[in-house]
């Protein structure tokens, strides 16, 4: 049995979940839309670019948890999974999910989404076990703010080595599929990388390397 790690984000689903949540809000009148749709979008060209400030990204992006209730929210989420989520899975992808499944391995998603965003998208994409970014919960309201190591780059890293400890699973004949240079401290560690619809940095370094590369998108 393997292990088959998944990026979420342009690898599973042909777009950006976190960046469409903010759409999402901007094109409801939930928050301030010239604001933060410009932030949103230098937000996501750093990441693009490899220049993201994890933490400082986490401030701007957790802070509409804050500031309003968990049955606004969720209402909310619920419009956005039908609204932008819905329309962007890939029936390739989905094909790839369900080969791994039937082979017998164990489906893991490791995003740097937070895991009130990407929980429901995980679940629609029948993957059990999840690592994410999480926002901090406490007495019925998130606080604005991340908790523990932030699910991205070396963190992903990190977070994969505390739950394979938890687990007693291990990276032996593992597989990991991502779009994102920013995720290569992980694909390095695993016994299969493959790119998928790769950004340019991750494609060069997958053909230097060897790794397949492989496209989810179209039909």
């Amino acid at each position: 049995m393997s292990l088959a790690i998944f990026d979420l984000d342009n690898t599973l689903l042909g777009g950006d979940s976190d960046y469409l949540w903010g759409q999402f809000l901007v094109e409801q009148g939930l928050v301030d839309g010239e604001y933060y749709e410009r932030e949103n979008q230098r937000f996501y060209g750093q990441y693009q670019a490899g220049t993201l400030d994890i933490h400082e990204f986490l401030a701007f992006m957790l802070r509409p948890l804050a500031e309003n209730s968990l049955t606004e929210l969720l209402d909310w989420r619920a419009r956005f999974i039908e609204a932008k989520i819905r329309p962007i899975l890939l029936p390739r992808a989905a094909e790839l999910v369900a080969r791994h499944r039937n082979a017998g391995d164990t489906l893991l998603i490791v995003t740097a989404t937070n895991r009130f965003i990407t929980e429901p998208i995980a679940e629609l994409l029948s993957v059990p076990h999840l690592l994410a970014t999480e926002p901090e919960f406490a007495e019925g309201r998130y606080t604005g703010r991340a908790r523990g190591v932030p699910c991205f780059r070396r963190g992903k890293v990190k977070r994969l080595d505390e739950w394979l400890d938890a687990t007693g699973r291990d990276l032996a004949d593992s597989w990991f599929y991502s779009d994102s240079h920013n995720d290569l401290p992980l694909l390095d560690r695993v016994a299969h990388p493959v790119a998928v619809d790769p950004d340019a940095v991750l494609a060069e370094h997958a053909r230097q390397r060897g790794w397949p590369i492989i496209s989810l998108r179209g039909d």
